[in-house]
């Protein structure tokens, strides 16, 4: 009996060894990945953001087709009594000019206007624009016009950068704002010297771009990258059926063209190809305006960060001294100067490994950081190594 009793007993501790090692066993096996989800969770996150499509049109341009600049000086008539004043003397100079090539001879130190003011008039010219193509135009003032409402723009010509004419603007002016003074009052909505004309220019001169004959094409990225030249090279390359990509540099990626093969055709089944780009992570800063703008792509290292300030306010007051009734001495301003110090209490802030931006955002906003304060703390974690990624200034 003692026997059986001891193998019994023998039997259960192992049974009962078993059963604590087996819930400690799956438990060790269901912590192990545990601890890593976070990571993976992270990486599986940010895969499509640091990897997203976009089509070639969206992030590269052709070399060589682009849109040129346009600038003109013009006169704009019609005002009522809003123009430029008799101090802007180039207004009155350019009215006579123009009054003396149609055939009526007026000194310009005559002219005594207030309905005209000078404007230069600015426009974009698109590849292949053919003469009669339409333009929008836009016209700022140049002088001290209150305002361009109402006003008409005479014809006038825009040069490009070679100095040669290339389109005629004229039309009614459209203005967004406008400027009300009445004696010394004045209310004022937006910008009312500055104005637009739709389709108030037409094109007298068409830039030669001829597509014909051409072996070969650059695409060129709107950002520079190793990474996104090399996938783009070869989703199109995929697309095509051939090797017609390749990548020159970190912008330039070749296309040559094959012989007989439309042009117009090939760039439009180029510029469909969607691929893989890498953005580069950057955060932008514009301290002028307190704006911040933090990319997805934004990789945040764990860091504590500790923020708190000193206020000090210095108080002065002015205190008249006065003599007493029948004593000697004279009245004196005293300056009374108070100096306050209050230093507010340090907030802290904690990111662990796989903190993302929106965790930074929620603890800045709940500390009551200020924009001020949030570039601060940037600019401290590039510095510490806890943000990685370029800080962009603007």
């Amino acid at each position: 009996m003692l026997g059986e009793r001891l193998a019994v007993a023998i039997l259960l501790g192992t049974a009962v060894s078993l059963a604590a090692q087996i819930p400690a066993a799956q438990t060790t096996a269901q912590q192990i990945p545990t601890a890593q989800v976070p990571v993976a969770m992270t990486s599986v996150v940010q895969s499509p953001v640091a990897q997203r499509q976009a089509r070639v049109k969206d992030i590269s341009s052709v070399e060589g087709i682009r849109d040129n600049q346009l600038v003109g000086y013009g006169i704009v008539v019609g005002l009522n009594g809003t123009g430029d004043s008799q101090q802007t003397t180039f207004p009155t100079q350019t009215l006579a000019a123009m009054l003396l090539r149609m055939g009526v001879s007026v000194p310009a130190t005559s002219i005594r206007v207030a309905n005209l003011a000078a404007v230069f008039v600015s426009a974009t010219l698109p590849p292949f624009a053919r003469p009669g193509t339409k333009l929008d135009i836009t016209a700022s003032s140049a002088g001290d016009a209150r305002s361009l409402e109402g006003g008409l723009l005479l014809m006038t010509p825009l040069y490009g950068s070679d100095g040669k004419i290339y389109a005629q603007a004229q039309g009614a002016l459209v203005v967004g704002g406008y400027s009300i003074s009445v004696n010394g009052n004045t209310k004022q909505f937006n910008h009312p010297t500055t104005a637009r004309i739709p389709y108030g220019a037409m094109v007298e001169r068409s830039l030669i771009n001829d597509l014909a004959g051409r072996s070969s094409f650059s695409l060129l990225l709107n950002d520079a990258d190793f990474h996104s030249a090399e996938a783009m090279a070869h989703a199109v390359n995929r697309e095509l059926g051939r090797p017609a990509a390749h990548a020159v540099d970190s912008r330039t990626v070749s296309l040559a063209v094959s012989a007989g093969e439309e042009i117009p055709a090939l760039l439009a089944r180029v510029e469909e190809v969607e691929v893989p780009v890498f953005p580069r992570a950057k955060v932008i800063v514009n301290e002028r305006t307190g704006t911040v703008v933090i990319g997805g792509t934004v990789v945040l290292q764990p860091v504590s960060i500790l923020h708190g300030g000193l206020a000090v306010n210095v108080v002065s007051q002015f205190q008249v001294s006065q003599p007493n009734s029948f004593g000697v001495g004279s009245t004196q301003t005293v300056q009374q100067t108070t100096v306050a110090a209050k230093d507010k209490p340090v907030s802290r802030i904690e990111l662990k490994q796989g903190a993302t931006v929106d965790d930074l955002v929620r603890s800045l906003q709940g500390i009551g950081a200020s924009a001020r304060d949030v570039i601060s703390i940037l600019q401290a974690m590039k510095s510490a190594g806890a943000l990685e990624a370029e800080i962009e200034v603007l």
